[in-house]
């Protein structure tokens, strides 16, 4: 931060000041003095909060100057109570008033005069509901802000001398005349004595220290816990700061004066404390100051004030400046706060306080930086840990942040060599390099600290108070110079040390801490110098590209900041008092300047032109001075921040009001700021003439005013000075512009192509009709691509423009549309303009597939369209469009390829087969194997089956049966998979029965399964052998469960024939349990019989098949009781009705697929199913809608008839 004396307003009378306050909310200032002194004043500046242009470097007069009657004596306390707008005074008497704002002017609300003693202290509560008075006898009240009592307390034989309230209001801090701090509830109890370090109190050898202030703030902290907030000054300048009244380790230092007062600023982050140098030998008149502390005791800056005596001092609202009662006088410093922000690409990145946190406290609170782009007022936020330092350079920024949370802390500590910090902390930082819209490119972890960071086009120098890191950074732009870059990503070295370039070690001092006597204490960065300064005033010049020590300066001060200009032959240096003086870098001394004469005073910030090594722009106070090698230029009134020197313009942006006050960021905050030079070119060039212009511009050469001089002449048609004016400043377009010039005979014509050089287009156009050149308006506006004027002009010209001009104009302006992603518009130009490939594009995104399918058709063959219209076709699965597409072109194998990516394998192998492409069955062959080995056999499935190759698909599907059988499924499912094989099988016997072959599946199956080979056949008799099988297992144990006994035992019979296919103990388990059931005994004997010669059964479970059998056939006799005989339909014999063929002649009897039972007369009425081939007796297929078997749906009787 830097304070510099802004203003200075004397009271009347030379009466002596006692103490000022400034209110935080509508900036009025109270101040109190002898002879019952006390005035309200306002300046007009902080009547608006400062938003004015200027900000702080607005004219600040005063628009209240109000004097309070009502005090006799001296009045010794003044405070405001911003929650409820009041003010209370008191003077020496013990009288104290309040006073209040009505219509514009204050008056008297009320008066408390007690008179015993003179009030030590008043303090508000933070809300301003309550008020706690102390006078130095030791009397304490406590009341409300509407004037009542609370309570009141004597303190016997105590002499107070000053009161805060906690920040929570719940605790009363007293102070004490012989250097105590008591500390009391909000009822007057006490609780305890604060443990104050900074001096030794009670002893008897020990002298009293009083206290001067006291300051306990109240205000919203980012870390509360850990940020100290409890002053405590004694007037032999000792300050003890607490965190808390409980804080056994305060941060404790000696100002070196005789504390007066002291004051937090708004937020926490800097305490102020007045007071009058204890140097004896110092001057009379320079013994005031006013020393600002961080709250760890850091000293920030220090403040000579004029006069005899300082008495108090006191905050603005956001801190920017500060008000101080000296003598008879007020002065008015202002405040420079050192924002961490940086300028690039048009873009301006900050860190907005109120989302900062106390770097020192270790807080994990994350921070928001804002990329506020200048140009098109956009913002973008990036959140990061918490940030120490920001830097950028022509493209990039980099961010320095402390890693504190957890995890990203374990990833920091990891890439790290040795995977720990060296820090004696452990702690880690992160470096992030960001472009303008906050995205990081690059970044990079350390343990160094980065207190001071700088950055150019390839590397990112960062300093601690004793280590300096040199970082060469990548970046996408980059990406191709990273060969061999690797070894030298990064320097490493100590202030102490002096590298030479030749083979830096990696770390030269990795793991060893070293104490540094003279810590660094500012940095800066060119492209070829890296400049690093030491609190004894040493600066040791770096070469960048290989880490060499060129040079060491010596100053005589410490430095505060450093700027290098832009061709590194000079540096800007700041020191700790806001002295300005030029370092010269260069070692050649024949070009060198006598700078050791050009010294400023109050400077606050420098910044070089980026493209003149001899301009200078510096802020002292609130004015902006240019300096051209040694001379400066009148000052400009201006309070903003420099962000770029370029081109004769400076651009400062008003921080103060962004980021302190807290507006949002808008145009009105940049400030474009021109050189003299530039000013006086304009007028010279307004009101004088070219060659008066001409010859202060050879004085004063640069490239803008020649531009600007170029233009001028122009304008008024001089060539020749124009041209030496492009000449001068190597415009060679201009050059190119005055050279097509002379070709021109016209003068309008050539003020229009001097307007359209200067993209005054509209007037350009003007002058083309003025001069009937409407062609020459038409291809301006064809060059800028300004379609829609184009075709304006083109209707105005009436019938001289040709159809073909026209659809160029639409379909251009179709291309607009299609850019902007407005499909409809630009389906309605492409239309007009007949361009079909436009068409085609809209129709897409707008999803009219209909439209787009008809497209096909009105593109001719072998158009090079077609394809892209298939391709799109194929992406929203419009597989035969495609194909149609495809075939029209003329690209047969695409067609496939297509249905092959869409999976119709069925339309692949046709189109194959059509075109004689061979390879598509070894690609569905290598497709198929793919998903066998990968586990997806319903794929693989589904895949031959629409490929036609349903026999394969028939295979598959055993296979998957096989499977689940292993997995013991139902048997249900197994019955419906061995189906589905079969019912594939017989769509293969379909596909052979084509005209070539003439037969006809209907009534020549047996012929076509003739006519497969000897294991195709096989396999398709395999297939519903297999599924009979479970039919007829799952068609058993219904009928048993629903109480069909006979028809059980007749259906289990048949299942005999299936024992290849169904396990044979299920098969004869089946069998016992339903002749048992139907007391066909004999049956159910032979069942046992075959269950317990089973082999393949363990010997136990056969034991207890025969245990089983014997507990049946003890209590019954192994005989059939329900034997029916029927004739068999070859011999005529009598054989049973459960038999599935004839014992006589051995005639096979077909079983019905309903009932199970054995057909034996099947050449009379049966039913036969026309998908599976299988029979039933007609009057058991009566009661079923569909087959039994393959579930097919029935349409009718077939009667076979001899």
């Amino acid at each position: 931060m830097f304070v510099y004396l802004s203003k200075k307003i004397a009271i009347p009378n030379n009466v002596k000041l006692n103490c000022i306050a400034w209110n935080k909310e509508e900036g009025y200032i109270a101040v109190a003095g002898t002879e019952g002194l006390l005035k309200v004043l306002k300046l007009d500046q902080a009547a608006n909060n400062g938003q004015t242009k200027g900000g702080l470097a607005a004219v600040s007069n005063l628009s209240m100057n109000q004097t309070l009657d009502g005090h006799k004596e001296s009045v010794k306390v003044v405070t405001w109570n911003d929650a409820q707008h009041k003010l209370t005074s008191s003077d020496v008497d013990g009288v104290i008033m309040v006073w209040m704002l009505y219509k514009g002017a204050w008056y008297e609300e009320m008066t408390n005069d007690r008179k015993k003693s003179t009030v030590a202290g008043m303090s508000w509560t933070s809300d301003g509901t309550k008020i706690c008075i102390v006078y130095e006898d030791g009397a304490i009240i406590v009341g409300s802000v509407d004037g009542n009592r609370i309570f009141g307390k004597e303190l016997k034989n105590t002499h107070l001398t000053g009161v805060q309230w906690s920040p929570d209001n719940r605790l009363i801090l007293f102070a004490l005349a012989n250097g105590e701090c008591h500390l009391y509830d909000n009822q007057g109890n006490f609780a305890l004595k604060l443990n104050i370090k900074c001096i030794t109190i009670g002893t008897s050898t020990s002298r009293v220290q009083r206290i001067g202030s006291i300051s306990w703030f109240s205000g919203n902290l980012s870390n509360s816990r850990s940020q100290p907030v409890l002053a405590i000054c004694y007037e032999n300048g000792k300050v003890q700061i607490m965190r808390n009244e409980n804080d056994d380790a305060p941060a404790i230092f000696d100002t070196g004066m005789r504390n007066v007062d002291a004051k937090w600023n708004h937020d926490g982050s800097v305490l102020a404390i007045c007071g009058t140098s204890l140097e004896a030998a110092s001057p009379l008149r320079d013994t005031n100051q006013v020393c600002f502390y961080s709250p760890l005791g850091r000293l920030h800056r220090t403040l000579k004030v004029p006069g005899s005596d300082i008495t108090s001092l006191s905050w603005e609202g956001k801190s920017l400046r500060i008000a101080m009662a000296v003598d008879s006088f007020i002065y008015f410093a202002n405040i420079r706060p050192e924002y961490i922000w940086c300028y690039f690409e048009k873009t301006v990145v900050f860190l907005n306080s109120r989302s900062s946190s106390n770097n020192n406290s270790g807080s994990s609170a994350m921070n928001v930086i804002t990329f506020w782009n200048t140009i098109s007022n956009q913002s973008f936020l990036k959140e990061v840990e918490p940030t120490l330092c920001l830097a950028a350079s022509n493209e990039h920024c980099v961010l320095g942040v402390e890693c504190v949370s957890s995890n990203i802390k374990e990833i920091a500590l990891s890439t790290l060599e040795g995977g720990s910090s060296s820090a004696p902390d452990g702690r880690v930082y992160q470096l992030l390099l960001c472009n303008s819209i906050g995205t990081t490119v690059d970044s990079k972890y350390t343990d160094i600290k980065p207190r001071f960071v700088g950055i150019n086009a390839g590397y990112v120098a960062i300093a601690s108070y004793e280590e300096i890191l040199i970082w060469h950074y990548h970046t996408p732009k980059s990406s191709s110079n990273l060969h061999g870059v690797k070894a030298c990503k990064e320097r490493r070295f100590h202030i102490d040390d002096t590298p030479t370039g030749v083979e830096l070690a990696k770390d030269l001092l990795q793991g060893a801490q070293r104490s540094v006597k003279d810590p660094i204490c500012a940095l800066a960065l060119s492209d070829k110098l890296l400049l690093v300064a030491r609190e004894s005033g040493v600066v040791n010049e770096y070469s960048v590209v290989n880490v060499s020590l060129r040079n060491r300066h010596t100053l005589h001060a410490k430095i505060n900041k450093m700027a290098i200009n832009c061709n590194s032959t000079r540096a800007a240096i700041i020191d700790q008092m806001g002295v300005m003086t030029l370092l010269e870098l260069d070692d050649n001394r024949e070009t060198q300047l006598n700078f050791s004469r050009v010294e400023r005073k109050d400077v606050w910030a420098v910044s070089w032109a980026k493209d003149n090594p001899l301009l200078l722009a510096l802020m002292e106070k609130t004015r902006m001075y240019i300096f051209r090698g040694n001379d400066p230029e009148e000052p400009i009134s201006c309070s903003g921040y420099i962000c770029t020197f370029e081109d004769l313009e400076i651009t400062s942006v008003l921080l103060d009001d962004i980021i302190s006050i807290g507006e949002l960021q808008n145009a009105s905050h940049l400030l474009q700021l021109r050189v003299k030079s530039l000013r006086d070119t304009d007028d010279l060039l307004e009101h004088v003439g070219l060659e008066d212009a001409k010859q202060f511009i050879e004085d004063n050469p640069h490239p803008r005013l020649w531009r600007l001089l170029a233009e001028s002449a122009l304008k008024q048609l001089q060539l020749d000075t124009a041209e030496n004016a492009f000449v001068r400043c190597a415009n060679y377009p201009g050059i190119k512009l005055i050279k097509r010039l002379r070709n021109i005979s016209s003068q309008i014509l050539q003020r229009a192509e001097i307007a359209a050089f200067y993209g005054e287009f509209d007037e350009a156009e003007k002058l083309y009709m003025d001069a009937d050149r409407r062609d020459l308006a038409i291809d301006l506006r064809i060059t800028l691509c300004d379609w829609f004027r184009v075709v304006q002009l083109y209707r105005m010209g009436g019938a001289g423009v040709s159809d073909q001009q026209m659809e160029t104009a639409w379909r251009e302006i179709g291309h607009h549309f299609a850019n902007l992603k407005s499909w409809a518009s630009a389906k309605e130009y492409y239309e007009k303009s007949h361009y079909l490939e436009g068409s085609i594009e809209a129709l897409y995104h707008l999803e009219q597939f209909d439209e787009l399918e008809k497209c096909v058709a009105k593109l001719p063959e072998k158009s090079p369209l077609l394809t892209k219209l298939a391709e799109m076709l194929v992406s929203v699965g419009m597989c035969s469009e495609a194909v149609q597409a495809y075939l029209k072109f003329g690209d047969q194998k695409a067609a496939v390829n297509a249905c092959v990516n869409l999976r119709q394998w069925g339309q692949a192998v046709e189109l194959a087969q059509k075109y004689q492409m061979p390879e598509v069955n070894v690609l569905l062959g290598k497709h198929a194997a793919q998903l066998l080995n990968e586990g997806r056999l319903s794929e693989a499935i589904e895949l031959q089956r629409k490929a036609g190759k349903h026999l394969d698909a028939a295979r598959l599907l055993c296979k998957m049966a096989e499977q689940e059988v292993e997995k013991r499924a139902p048997l249900l499912r197994i019955k419906k998979i061995y189906i589905l094989a079969a019912l594939l099988a017989e769509d293969h016997l379909r596909s052979l029965a084509t005209p070539a072959t003439q037969l006809d599946y209907a009534i020549d199956r047996n012929r076509l399964l003739d006519s497969m080979s000897l294991e195709d056949a096989a396999f398709v008799e395999r297939i519903w052998h297999c599924a009979e099988g479970y039919h007829y297992m799952l068609l058993a144990q219904r009928q048993l469960r629903f109480g069909i006994m006979h028809s059980a035992v007749v259906t289990s019979l048949r299942l005999r024939d299936y024992d290849d296919v169904l396990p044979v103990e299920d098969i004869y388990n089946l069998m016992a349990l339903a002749s048992c059931a139907d007391r066909s005994f004999d049956t159910c004997s032979r069942a046992f019989m075959k269950l317990e010669s089973l082999e393949t059964l363990p010997e136990k479970t056969r034991q207890a098949y025969e245990e089983l059998a014997v507990s049946i056939f003890t209590k019954n006799e192994p005989k059939d009781h329900m034997v029916d005989k029927v004739a068999c339909y070859g011999c005529a014999s009598q054989v049973p009705d459960n038999v599935p063929s004839c014992m006589e002649c051995g005639a096979r009897f077909p079983g019905c697929v309903a009932s199970g039972k054995p057909i034996t007369q099947p050449t009379s009425n049966i039913w036969i199913c026309s998908t599976c081939h299988h029979c039933a007796s007609p009057m058991e297929i009566t009661r079923h809608r569909t087959c039994p078997l393959c579930h097919s749906l029935i349409v009718s009787i077939k009667e076979n008839k001899e």
